[in-house]
């Protein structure tokens, strides 16, 4: 059954559990996608690859004459895998340390806290830039699969100089062919600080510009019901996720559903899970683990995405 990291929330056995899969919901790539709980990980995990098929063409339809025929076309597909990662991290406290101040900024929930947070940022960095022939312990992203697809826009666009209404126009007018390119609604535009930004001012020039509360007080803003995505630093680094290079960087529109861009799951398994130290056996220094997955992300099709790869930010 497919389920959101909103929904596992809900079901969540403890107030901790609870509590960590809500801090992962501040990401907003983990909040809007949907996992396919689809794969059975036969053989002692052995199996953890899910296949798909791609749509890469459009159908088509038309008119006919009486007495005749249509004429018959098909649409054209491409058989795809991914395989299931899992990401997190460890950390180790002494039990005398986690004894230590206030319950808020106590060791134990501080160091949790700090890989929640590293492990949001690396499935942000997956989810973009996740190449396995790069790193054989991480699924592909949206970059690998979009290069050389028809979604695919290396147009240089300048967005640079100083914001005004003509500027905000071509901006806007930007965005929206960019959208223009998927096959439904957009879910998420994603970027960096920058081109969110740029966005956002353009948005005021229009006076488009409107705010609602997310996860934990965290502000979300859309334009046209994308949710604007800041993708954020690569974990334990200053590193945009998605880069400045060359004075020019990309943004991303991404449609998400079971038919679009959507996470994958093992069947009948925890998306999150979080283990505390445990403080009763013996042992001075104890672990704590959290963990995301085995996950992946999947592409059903080609125009369930598009990517804007020349977008100049910097005069």
């Amino acid at each position: 059954m497919p389920v959101t990291l909103a929904q596992a929330m809900q079901n969540a056995q403890t107030d901790y559990d609870a509590a960590v899969i809500d801090e992962f919901r501040t990401n907003p790539i983990l909040d809007l996608i949907t996992f396919d709980d689809a794969v059975n990980p036969a053989g002692g995990g052995g199996t953890l690859t899910y296949g798909y098929r791609r749509l890469v063409t459009a159908p088509t339809a038309e008119f006919r004459a009486v007495n005749s025929e249509y004429s018959p076309t098909e649409v054209t597909t491409q058989q795809f895998t991914t395989d299931l990662k899992v990401l997190g991290g460890a950390y180790q406290i002494d039990r005398v340390l986690a004894k230590i101040g206030p319950a808020a900024s106590a060791e134990v929930a501080l160091q949790s806290s700090q890989k929640i947070k590293a492990a949001k940022a690396l499935f942000g960095d997956a989810v973009i830039n996740g190449d396995s022939a790069v790193n054989a312990d991480s699924f592909d992203g949206l970059k690998k699969a979009l290069t050389g697809s028809s979604t695919e826009d290396t147009t240089t666009y300048d967005w640079s100089g100083t914001m005004d209404q003509a500027k905000a126009f071509f901006v806007l007018t930007t965005v929206d062919d960019l959208l223009a390119q998927l096959d439904g609604e957009a879910g998420a535009l994603i970027s960096n600080k920058k081109v969110i930004q740029l966005i956002k001012a353009a948005m005021r020039f229009a006076n488009m510009y409107t705010t609602r509360v997310g996860p934990r007080d965290t502000t979300i803003v859309e334009y046209n019901g994308a949710v604007l995505v800041d993708a954020g630093f690569k974990a334990g680094s200053a590193s945009d996720v998605v880069p400045i290079t060359a004075k020019k960087s990309a943004l991303y529109a991404v449609r998400f559903g079971l038919d679009a861009f959507h996470g994958v799951s093992t069947v009948g398994g925890s998306v999150v899970s979080a283990y505390l130290p445990d403080f009763t056996s013996a042992g001075a220094v104890k672990t704590g683990e959290v963990e995301l997955g085995p996950v992946g992300v999947a592409l059903k099709a080609t125009k369930a995405a598009a990517v804007d790869t020349a977008i100049q930010v910097v005069p």
